[in-house]
């Protein structure tokens, strides 16, 4: 495993989840035409990591491009959006890309993210070296949003968590949970879990979507997901946890009553749209059980967060809905 972007907790800190003190770690800025950088995906690639990246333009047209760094932390993205090969002609149409997610599963490093076609759907496709990306299927009919890989099968099957939703910014959603023999036709579609009243857990009471890839460990999958109030100022994103079932992942062990991590900093208060954290990537360290989580803030730059699977397992049972 590559060395991950690390910081110790500090001292006399009581939340599972502490920032990088230097966020956020990507600006709005950092390609010629960007407007903005966020909700994003890395992962380990040869001696440093590669991510695909969600940049609005300046235009305000949404698009993802690829990225490397050495250290996980400082990043060269390309000043071009990746350029699709295979499916469909139709398919391979760009209405907008946004919120990838990356997982390595067996051979290939796949793509999943918000894909235009009629409404917002999952676009799905693989590379093997982050320059050459095969379009696949889109998984479901619009409208759905946040589609999310296991990094393995799971009784056989490809595995995806989605958040079905409408064509704006609905204030519902719930999480399924849907298999594949190929990654082209998906069905056995099972109900994960959804919003909860807000006299038990307002933060999560408006809808909920999946965020990194789920962490398999020893007592089920670690899900690490996003929850949404709408208040009389808008929607607020806040980040909460998870424990699924290992090999029904569908059915939900433990979920935290209480966020993880919530908008506080002033560049996850402000920006294009404030009041958001939204985790899109997690890299694991099995040895330590560290967890670093890449998140967007406030629709306009890039944050970075630290955890462990000890801390999340604890919490989510400490406090759970």
């Amino acid at each position: 495993m590559n060395h991950l972007p690390w910081q110790e907790k500090p001292e006399g800190y009581t939340r599972p989840v502490w920032r990088y003190q230097d966020n956020p770690i990507i600006g709005r800025h950092q390609t010629p035409t960007s407007n903005s950088i966020f909700n994003s995906a890395v992962v380990p690639f040869e001696d440093g990591f590669a991510g695909v990246f969600r940049c609005d333009s300046m235009a305000i047209s949404m698009d993802i491009y690829a990225g490397f760094s050495k250290d996980g932390i400082h990043w060269d993205i390309n000043s071009e959006p990746i350029q699709f090969i295979g499916a469909d002609g139709e398919i391979l149409q760009r209405e907008y890309r946004y919120d990838p997610r990356v997982v390595r599963i067996e051979d290939h490093y796949y793509v999943t993210w918000c894909n235009g076609y009629h409404g917002p759907t999952i676009g799905i496709a693989y590379t093997d070296d982050f320059k050459t990306f095969v379009q696949l299927e889109n998984a479901f009919l619009p409208y759905n949003r946040n589609g999310v890989l296991f990094p393995r099968k799971i009784q056989g099957k490809y595995a995806m968590l989605s958040r079905p939703s409408g064509t704006g910014h609905n204030a519902y959603g719930d999480i399924f949970y849907s298999q594949s023999p190929d990654l082209e036709y998906w069905g056995h579609h099972r109900f994960v879990m959804g919003v909860i009243p807000t006299d038990r857990s307002a933060w999560q009471a408006t809808k909920i979507g999946p965020g990194p890839c789920p962490i398999e460990t020893d007592e089920g999958w670690l899900l690490i997901y996003h929850g949404v109030l709408q208040t009389c100022n808008g929607f607020v994103y806040r980040m909460g946890c998870a424990l699924l079932d290992l090999e029904e992942p569908w059915k939900v062990k433990y979920r935290s009553r209480f966020y993880i991590l919530a908008p506080e900093e002033m560049y996850e208060l402000t920006g294009d749209v404030p009041n958001v954290v939204f985790p899109c990537a997690a890299l694991t360290d099995a040895a330590t059980g560290r967890i670093t989580i890449y998140y967007g803030c406030a629709d306009t730059v890039t944050g970075m967060a630290f955890t462990t699977v000890e801390e999340l397992l604890s919490w989510v049972k400490k406090y759970p809905v």
